[in-house]
């Protein structure tokens, strides 16, 4: 049962959550230990809020999920919990979130009240109006952001809240690529909002995002905060590593089909990790040192 109660919770969509801490890696306020304590606290708060509207989404979901080929093992959908213990415990884990959220920052609570009415409208409504749907789940990312900046009062670069929307817009838009293959193979909708999308509109709306967010990054690269580090006019170099993590998901999604679940890409293809880490590394050595 344990297996399922993490199904449930949906533990490895976490990953997302590490958005929070990105105010403090850019700002240069990594290794200040308060900060980084606190933003710890807020991750792990925002972690159980965002369980509880995982729960919300499958249990109004239940029903659609079960014709899916994947997702029709989802706890709600296969029966493995029942629906009335899965919204006790819903209840449970978002009002543990907001008080945390509340205890640590009331700015923080704000914003992730903010995430849970904007999840919950997305759920009822906004998931099935084409692009607005794809919209909602970036603004979901850019909370996360904000969240992480209240709680360590670091500020939020322009660049980078733009940079976190397009990414997101990107992942979103390859996962419903995903959804009108699935359609195209087995001949049943998953989702009503495939109606509003094809695969030359996705492909098109990918490269869109993908060549906006190089832009967006070389810019950010070049701005007054990062000139003035010691080693700042060197940072337009660490792009190869944005271009090659673009262009990989790219292959990932039009070449192997395999972005139904960027999370699960980005627990699983080692080239990709690869990406990520080298310009983690090159990045904080150039900002940093």
């Amino acid at each position: 049962m344990m297996k399922h109660y993490l199904s449930l919770l949906r533990v490895h969509q976490y990953v997302k959550n590490f958005f929070i801490f990105l105010p403090l890696f850019f700002g240069m306020e990594l290794f200040h230990i308060h900060h980084l304590v606190k933003t710890g606290i807020a991750f792990a708060f925002f972690s159980l809020t965002a369980s509880g509207v995982y729960i919300f989404n499958d249990y109004c979901d239940r029903e659609d999920d079960r014709k899916h080929p994947v997702k029709k093992d989802r706890p709600l959908a296969s029966g493995a919990i029942s629906s009335q213990t899965a919204l006790i415990i819903m209840v449970v884990l978002v009002t543990a979130g907001l008080a945390g959220s509340f205890a640590i920052d009331w700015r923080a609570f704000i914003i992730v009240l903010v995430y849970i009415a904007v999840n919950a409208i997305y759920t009822l409504a906004l998931k099935h109006l084409a692009i607005i749907d794809v919209m909602v789940i970036a603004v979901g990312f850019v909370l996360r952001l904000f969240v992480g900046s209240v709680v360590a009062d670091v500020p939020l670069s322009m660049w980078i809240i733009i940079m976190t929307f397009l990414l997101a817009l990107f992942l979103a838009f390859a996962k419903r690529r995903d959804d009108v293959i699935l359609y195209l193979d087995k001949g049943e909708k998953m989702r009503k909002v495939i109606d509003g999308y094809n695969i030359d509109f996705l492909n098109v709306a990918m490269v869109i995002m993908a060549a906006v967010i190089i832009i967006s990054y070389v810019m950010y690269t070049i701005s007054p905060e990062i000139l003035k580090r010691p080693h700042g006019r060197e940072t337009y170099l660490t792009v190869i590593w944005v271009i090659l993590g673009i262009l990989r998901y790219i292959q990932l999604s039009f070449v192997y089909n395999e972005t139904a679940s960027p999370t699960k890409v980005l627990l699983t293809d080692r080239f990709l990790q690869g990406v990520i880490a080298a310009w983690l590394i090159s990045f904080a050595v150039l900002i940093y040192l």
